[in-house]
């Protein structure tokens, strides 16, 4: 039997799925509130702040950005398979490789907050 990548592939993809299925509803029901002036005292500069700059923070956000960004490059694959586009193997490359330098930048950039 021929080995696959296709497990840490899919482990990404479903990982980054269920967390957006649970935080992105969350976070964009958050953001809303803060846009319009009535966000709680949690979310106030000096608190995310300091929520961004804890080393528990920068894994939590650089595990949320890393598998959003993994779910969205898989199901981006699969929609341009759908949409007749067959260079599988170019797309896959491209989409991964996007989702990759998305987590290297989010690394990079929570290292220096």
């Amino acid at each position: 039997m021929a080995k696959s990548n296709k497990p840490i592939v899919w482990s990404l993809f479903a990982a980054g799925g269920t967390l957006a299925a649970l935080l992105a509803p969350v976070l964009v029901l958050l953001f809303l509130l803060a846009a319009l002036g009535h966000a709680p005292g949690l979310l106030s500069y000096a608190q995310l702040h300091a929520f961004a700059a804890h080393p528990l923070g920068k894994l939590f956000l650089l595990t949320v950005i890393a598998l959003f960004l993994w779910h969205a490059a898989h199901r981006l694959r699969v929609a341009l398979h759908d949409f007749g586009l067959r260079q599988d193997r170019i797309v896959a490359v491209i989409v991964y490789l996007v989702a990759a330098t998305g987590t290297a930048l989010s690394v990079l950039y929570l290292t220096r907050i």
